[in-house]
């Protein structure tokens, strides 16, 4: 990840998981990262879970817009949907600019 993600819009999707249908749920993961990979205005996606089924997704685009346009892309509100009925007991979105950020390795 060497990119400056200062001025992209964020998306962070914060989510408990369902301990369910966890065949389901990494075909349709493995389907959204296809398909948002060739939307326009997406810069990338950054993603963990831990045991207890608590996850942490921040995706990264070009601007507002690209954002607001992979929501309503078809696809993707059907996934969401499913998600609502089969794999998340809840979820949280907040949508921010990156007005600064830093990096550092050791």
């Amino acid at each position: 990840m060497d990119q400056d993600r200062t001025g992209q819009t964020l998306v962070i999707f914060l989510s408990a998981r369902i301990a369910t249908d966890d065949l389901g749920y990494a075909a349709a993961a493995a389907e959204m990262a296809e398909l948002v990979a060739r939307q326009p205005g997406y810069r990338g996606v950054e993603s963990t879970r831990g045991s207890d089924g608590f996850g942490i997704t921040v995706s990264f685009w070009a601007d507002a817009a690209s954002a607001l346009a992979w929501r309503a892309h078809p696809r993707h509100s059907e996934i969401r949907e499913l998600g609502r009925g089969r794999w998340y007991e809840s979820y949280e979105v907040i949508v921010a600019e990156a007005t600064r950020g830093y990096r550092w390795s050791k």
